[in-house]
């Protein structure tokens, strides 16, 4: 099995900044991508960011120069950085990561969701 346990979540006021991590565990040979994304209520699920096993960053125009992500390969974790926040950031925020198993399976993951909440 595979589990991707998320920390990190919390309400703060506009322009705080909050870190969510996300740590995957289990029966994982490698990771290739990891990836963060959100779902606000009545919206569907959208990309945040992503990092793959090279480092290479992708963000969602919204958050470009507020959000950072990184990765410990060693951990296996993934980090957000959300400085700047806005009442529009406020959603449950989802870590994903598309690995491969010890079994040989490639397959995409999804941890338990944190609520994220920006109160003005």
């Amino acid at each position: 099995q595979v589990q991707l346990v998320e920390s990190g979540g919390g309400l703060v006021q506009v322009g705080g900044s909050l870190r969510l991590s996300c740590a995957a565990s289990g029966s994982i040979f490698s990771i290739n991508a990891m990836g963060w994304y959100r779902q606000a209520p009545g919206k569907q699920r959208e990309l945040v960011a992503a990092i793959t096993s090279a480092s290479s960053t992708n963000y969602a125009d919204s958050v470009k120069g507020r959000f950072t992500i990184s990765r410990d390969n060693a951990k296996n974790t993934v980090y957000l950085q959300m400085n700047s926040l806005k009442p529009e950031d406020t959603a449950v925020y989802y870590c994903n990561a598309h690995l491969r198993r010890l079994s040989g399976r490639l397959g995409d993951y999804w941890g338990q969701g944190t609520q994220v909440t920006v109160s003005s």
